[in-house]
């Protein structure tokens, strides 16, 4: 599974291969401008609930009755939706009670429905309907949401942080996407005040799922020495090593104990026998230090952890990319050097190897340039071409992911 993870990553990494059709030669995208901000340790994907209702015409949450089907049309008729909350109101409904939907759906007395509108001609078009079973709170989460949706992030966030465990999982996955959407800064000031036991028995519940990062991370900020051991447990767990999240775990043992957590940190770093994907989550840690938290371990620390990826050759590209973007010259004879070294005599290596010397203002990666402009010239013209491309568009942050080699 490990192997297959790997190759899907090196498969995902950002290349254009573009035709040959005016000479060219294929190009390699190096970069791309840097996403939108969002939580480093978060997963999930897609548009919250709160924005859903903001673009909807109309939200109404009740039960299905009286579904007709029409025997001349199949699948088709009507069923009628008995409102029981009015998420968000549209005049066209005025004063009704019930609404009769365009729709066939054979009614489930234990489902009630959450259910998007548009309005289209003057008549209601559903859209969405969200199953909901059981005594959900998704009403009340939804009132709640909205009401704080024009407050200042920190106080929404800390509005969402007490749906993170709800039973309702449609509520809880909603509450965590909040997050993810969020950037770190957001919560970093709010997380001090969380209440650090409750987010360790989540950390320790063998149930808690893909938060992990997330949730270790805010513990980071919260948590006493501990919740530190409570940390360092999980990570010596080889399970929770192969699992998504390591990065934020790293980073909140990290932020409870500089010291040893950062020495923990470059032993992963520096043992080349550790999975790809924990040397990976180790980089991603680093880059979370670097870029978020310089104020926890000094810089020189942080470019010598990243350094010592560079002799390893399944990740050293990632390593070298970081090192550019950081301007970190002092390694330059390192980094030049791993062009002699067979293990990394692959494409995408050399390529990386070129940028930072392009970069790079010390006169010795300006003779490596010209010796690779001898050998390789349409390689060193594509890289200045992309660079130049970096210099115009926004900041690029380091790359997440492996690039097909």
């Amino acid at each position: 599974m490990a192997a297959s993870l790997r190759l899907s990553l090196r498969h995902g990494r950002f290349w254009l291969s573009l035709a040959a059709c005016m000479g060219l030669a294929c190009l390699e995208l190096m970069t791309c401008p840097s996403p939108a901000a969002a939580c480093p340790f978060c997963s999930a994907a897609g548009q919250t609930l709160t924005r859903e209702v903001d673009q909807a015409s109309m939200v109404l949450f009740g039960s299905l009755t009286n579904a007709k089907l029409n025997a001349e049309a199949f699948d088709q008729g009507t069923t009628d939706l008995q409102i029981e909350s009015i998420i968000k109101k549209n005049d066209i409904l005025g004063d009704k009670k019930v609404v009769v939907l365009p729709r066939y759906v054979p009614a489930d007395k234990d489902t009630k429905y959450l259910l998007f509108c548009d309005v289209y001609k003057g008549k209601i078009d559903p859209y969405r309907g969200i199953p909901v079973k059981g005594n959900s709170d998704i009403v009340k989460y939804l009132q709640g949401a909205i009401a704080v949706k024009d407050k200042n992030v920190p106080t929404r966030l800390r509005f969402f942080f007490d749906y993170l465990d709800n039973a309702d999982l449609e509520v809880a996955n909603d509450a965590y996407n909040e997050f993810a959407a969020a950037d770190y800064k957001d919560y970093r000031e709010m997380a001090k005040d969380l209440p650090p036991d409750k987010i360790a028995k989540w950390l320790q519940d063998p149930s808690t799922p893909y938060r992990h990062g997330l949730y270790a991370s805010m513990l980071g900020h919260c948590g006493t020495a501990k919740h530190a051991e409570v940390l360092r447990k999980l990570l010596d767990d080889a399970q929770k090593q192969a699992s998504a999240g390591l990065d934020g775990m790293l980073a909140g043992y990290i932020m409870l104990e500089p010291k040893e957590g950062w020495t923990y940190l470059k032993g992963i770093l520096e043992n080349s026998k550790k999975e790809f994907m924990v040397r990976y989550a180790g980089l991603r840690a680093v880059r979370f230090l670097w870029n978020s938290r310089p104020d926890i371990i000094p810089a020189v620390d942080l470019e010598a952890g990243v350094a010592a990826l560079l002799d390893q050759s399944d990740i050293a590209d990632l390593a070298i990319e970081d090192l550019r973007l950081h301007k970190c010259w002092k390694v330059c004879d390192h980094v030049l050097g791993l062009a002699a070294k067979k293990s990394h005599d692959i494409p995408i290596v050399r390529r990386y190897i070129v940028r930072y010397a392009l970069s790079c203002p010390k006169p010795e990666a300006a003779n490596f340039v010209d010796g690779m402009r001898k050998k390789d010239p349409e390689m060193v013209k594509d890289i200045e071409e992309f660079l130049k491309l970096e210099n115009v568009a926004p900041a690029a942050k380091p790359i997440a992911a492996k690039k097909a080699t």
